[in-house]
């Protein structure tokens, strides 16, 4: 078996596949800072377990992160508790792209695995994917498999600890979908603004980048990461796949076997 772990800003997403490429199943754990090699190896023997999955049975390990000072202390848990070099996801590894940033470096190797990940799913198509996480990013790839570039804004809980933080009255709120706008109370009138100025941002965002990139043709809209349940209903993505991170890595292993 093939453990894929995406390592975020506030997250550890990971998810557990069989050697044919099936997800058997996927867990997330909120993180706050960086934790030591034994708090992750524990938790992760401990998720396994819990899941009927036997830790002897990981075989290979596939990662990225986001969060550099993390690195170190995921590789190592890696090392002392599944007895496993892990396949780390950065520059130089065999991805099937070609990165058209000015700076291929600057792409964050979460992007390249939701690129890789699309264009598996969507060979010969244009795509543009939207992970709604921490940050909001927009990732364009065309039917070449060029990574063309994209747009990085605020997310959702990132918008709503800056109210919190930065005004005196402005209380932490549940982000929820509403199916309202105008609304009657402080917490509504939140909830309403972090939802429907995210899905202006993702339709508007995403209609220039058609333009821009595509001159307008045709191309899927995926959508991806945690928040995406939340727009489910309004049907701006062609297609929502919360796990593409984890897909793309289980790919980029099986290119740098």
């Amino acid at each position: 078996m093939i453990l894929c772990l995406d390592v975020g800003n506030s997250q550890v997403h990971g998810g557990v596949f069989n050697e044919a490429g099936k997800r058997i199943f996927q867990f997330r754990k909120n993180t706050t800072n960086v934790n030591s090699s034994d708090e992750i190896g524990v938790f992760l023997k401990l998720v396994l377990k819990e899941n009927d999955i036997d830790p002897n049975d990981i075989k290979k390990i596939s990662l990225c992160t986001v969060v550099p000072q993390a690195l170190h202390s995921i590789r190592n848990a890696c090392f002392k508790y599944f007895n496993i070099r892990p396949f780390v996801l950065k520059a130089g590894a065999k991805t099937g792209l070609k990165v058209k940033y000015h700076n291929p470096l600057e792409v964050g190797s979460d992007r390249i695995a939701n690129a890789i990940a699309s264009t598996n799913m969507y060979p010969e198509e244009n795509t543009i994917i939207v992970d709604l996480g921490t940050a909001t990013t927009f990732c364009v790839v065309n039917k070449n498999k060029d990574y063309m570039g994209g747009v990085i804004i605020p997310g959702l809980k990132i918008s709503m600890k800056s109210l919190e933080s930065n005004t005196a009255k402005l209380p932490s709120v549940q982000i929820v979908p509403t199916n309202f706008t105008m609304g009657k109370t402080t917490v509504e009138s939140i909830q309403s603004g972090l939802f429907w100025t995210h899905v202006g941002a993702i339709k508007e965002i995403t209609n220039n980048l058609k333009f821009e990139a595509f001159k307008g043709s045709d191309c899927k809209i995926i959508g991806t990461g945690g928040f995406t349940r939340l727009f489910r209903e309004l049907k701006i993505f062609d297609f929502i796949e919360p796990n593409l991170v984890l897909n793309g890595l289980f790919l980029a292993l099986k290119m740098n076997s």
